[in-house]
């Protein structure tokens, strides 16, 4: 498509489809994005707590504003802890070890409006040079 406006009338009907099918959503999936957005960007706090199911007892417990990621038998849990500070916590998940989250407080997310975050540090990053020199 070498014609501009043949390439702006696309890219409009792919986002107008695009937000068509946005309005199909109920509103608890459009609230449960917003909120996990809202969580993985640290803004909601947490209290995450692993057990074993065979004994029942707790193994440990993480709290605060933490986003979590569940990569197949591995669980990525990573928390704010101050400005520009963050722990990263892996562990393991298996057959009798298991966990929940529970969000500790209210938090508001609009039923109505996806949230979208842009960050411009993500599309042009600061870029850390190591040569050969340095060793």
């Amino acid at each position: 498509m070498k014609n501009p406006i043949k390439r702006l009338a696309v890219v409009g009907l792919a986002f107008t489809a695009t937000l068509a099918l946005a309005s199909c959503s109920d509103d608890a999936e459009v609230v449960n994005q917003n909120l996990t957005k809202a969580a993985d960007n640290f803004e909601i706090e947490r209290r995450i707590v692993f057990f074993n199911g065979i004994t029942d007892t707790y193994l440990l417990e993480v709290q605060g504003r933490c986003s979590i990621a569940d990569d197949g038998g591995q669980l990525e849990v990573i928390c704010k802890t101050g400005d520009d500070q963050y722990k990263k916590h892996f562990l393991g998940l298996s057959d009798n070890v298991s966990y929940f989250s529970e969000q500790i407080a209210d938090a508001e997310a609009s039923a109505y409006n996806y949230r979208v975050t842009f960050k411009p540090e993500v599309i042009i990053p600061s870029i850390d040079l190591r040569t050969s020199l340095d060793d």
